[in-house]
């Protein structure tokens, strides 16, 4: 029709691409997630070398949000990328990660006293019902069921220390230390107890819970020192091949 204007088309500036729907955001969240969860049980074993189309079969996902999930967990060292060689999976060198571990610990003090102090209501009332579920279930708590549960409670913790930035600096370490101790309960004789953990875990919960910043960094560093004390055990006693399954094993498994 005459006279009828047609509406201006948006142009990004130079050099800028639009952002992303949202919908493309979650996949790549769930890309990573998913890779993430098979690093932590070792579905993709220390040292494997594969290629991104493995990644896609393993997930069920496509080629872009896999490649931003390889690209992000290859910053956070969790996955090596090797030019013309494809993709390995970072092995677990337990000297670096109990230098990590140093590294962790000063910033989970930093995060347990920001959670006592800014804790509100709805904070103090997630971490006391989580606290009640871990002991209601800690007799029957798999090691995959756990490993969940400490996911929420990384998340409720940061929640209520209120401090974004802090989340992209401790998941990377945080999974690095769910491998860790996903293999020290699955492979070192007398270790499935989970019982140790979620003691730790619980008193963690209640010193934020508390609003007592004090108790609540105690518990952290008792829960980092209980991390340290696998890795003696495991520097003596377990097979390097479960460390990178390039190495060839000392026993048949």
């Amino acid at each position: 029709m005459a006279g009828r204007k047609e509406k201006p088309k948006l142009v990004a500036p130079d050099g800028l691409e639009p952002p992303p729907r949202r919908n493309r955001l979650n996949f790549f969240e769930i890309a990573y997630e998913r890779i993430e969860a098979m690093l932590i049980d070792c579905v993709l074993r220390p040292g494997r070398l594969l290629t991104m189309q493995d990644l896609q079969d393993l997930t069920g996902l496509g080629r872009t949000p896999i490649h931003h999930a390889v690209s992000r967990l290859a910053a956070d060292t969790l996955i090596v990328i090797r030019p013309r060689h494809g993709l390995q999976i970072a092995p677990i060198d337990l000297a670096r990660e109990r230098v990590l571990l140093k590294l962790r610990r000063d910033l989970e003090r930093f995060v347990a006293r920001l959670a006592a102090e800014r804790a509100g209501p709805m904070h103090r009332n997630q971490m006391l019902h989580m606290a009640r579920l871990l002991r209601d279930r800690r007799e029957e708590l798999t090691l995959a069921e756990f490993n969940t549960l400490d996911r929420r409670i990384d998340q409720m913790i940061l929640s209520a220390a209120g401090e974004p930035f802090l989340e992209h600096t401790l998941r990377p370490l945080h999974t690095i230390f769910r491998r860790i101790g996903f293999i020290h309960h699955s492979y070192m004789p007398g270790q499935q107890s989970l019982d140790g953990t979620v003691d730790h875990h619980l008193a963690l919960l209640n010193g934020i819970a508390s609003s007592q910043p004090e108790r609540a960094i105690a518990a952290s560093d008792a829960l980092v020192a209980f991390v340290d004390s696998m890795f003696d055990e495991m520097e003596e006693n377990i097979d390097p091949s479960l460390l990178d399954c390039s190495v060839e094993p000392l026993l048949p498994r």
